[in-house]
């Protein structure tokens, strides 16, 4: 059976896109892998692997996966931060503070490369499937025109270059593997609640939705290229200028 790996597993939208796939369990085995709780009342075809995204564990993870014979469908890093009880988005160069910077650099860029590092034994070109970060606009450096959240753009942006390079090297060892990077927009999670204020109501997404975009835009997308490049996508499936 084809499998679905969703990592940071138990993020708002992450927990609205298991329960999307509901509909989906009798096609999917289902992997969710995260740090914090995770509890699900939907399908026993729904198994946890707790992890705390060291080297380590995720080296167990990728014996677990190998121990399964794992036949991947689709990867999903859910994983991110914007601000911790100490810290907000920077609004000017004086606001910039290097354990922020580091900490986000280390949920927002690394750890979805990690991931992306425990799932690379199990690909090759026989492998079909998409991996997914969740990305943002603001990593866009052609889209900045505001200035603005130094920390954040950075580890997005970071994100994307990563993404970028990986995607060159898959093409030679997983042809059929496709990367792609997803802005959500802003979605109704504790991880935009500050910025909520603003936002027009048309404009602040439900992780319901977002998750049916993401679905389909990564599962039924027929634009997706196996190209040798990331896809850079908004939740209406339109490419952000990198």
């Amino acid at each position: 059976m084809k499998t679905i790996i969703l990592f940071g597993a138990s993020s708002a939208i992450a927990k609205a896109y298991i329960k999307h796939l509901d509909d989906y369990t009798a096609q999917f085995k289902i992997v969710c892998v995260s740090s914090g709780n995770f509890a699900s009342s939907l399908s026993a075809n729904i198994e946890h692997f707790a992890t705390d995204y060291s080297a380590e564990s995720l080296a167990s993870f990728t014996l677990f996966l190998k121990d399964a014979n794992t036949d991947l469908h689709q990867v999903i890093m859910f994983n991110g931060k914007l601000h911790n009880t100490q810290h907000m988005p920077e609004k000017k160069l004086e606001d910039l503070n290097a354990e922020y910077f580091n900490e986000l650099l280390n949920a927002n860029t690394l750890t979805p490369l990690l991931c992306l590092q425990s799932v690379l034994p199990l690909l090759t070109h026989k492998t079909r499937c998409t991996i997914t970060a969740l990305s943002a606009r603001v990593g866009s450096i052609n889209d900045n025109k505001l200035g603005g959240w130094y920390t954040y753009r950075a580890s997005k942006a970071a994100l994307n270059m990563l993404f970028k390079t990986a995607a060159i090297e898959l093409s030679r060892r997983a042809k059929n593997t496709k990367l792609i990077l997803f802005h959500p927009g802003t979605t109704d999670t504790e991880l935009s609640k500050p910025f909520q204020k603003n936002v027009p109501t048309d404009k602040l997404f439900t992780p319901a939705f977002v998750a049916e975009q993401l679905f389909e835009l990564t599962n039924n997308n027929p634009e997706l290229e196996l190209n040798g490049e990331p896809a850079y996508l908004d939740w209406q499936g339109a490419t952000i200028p990198w």
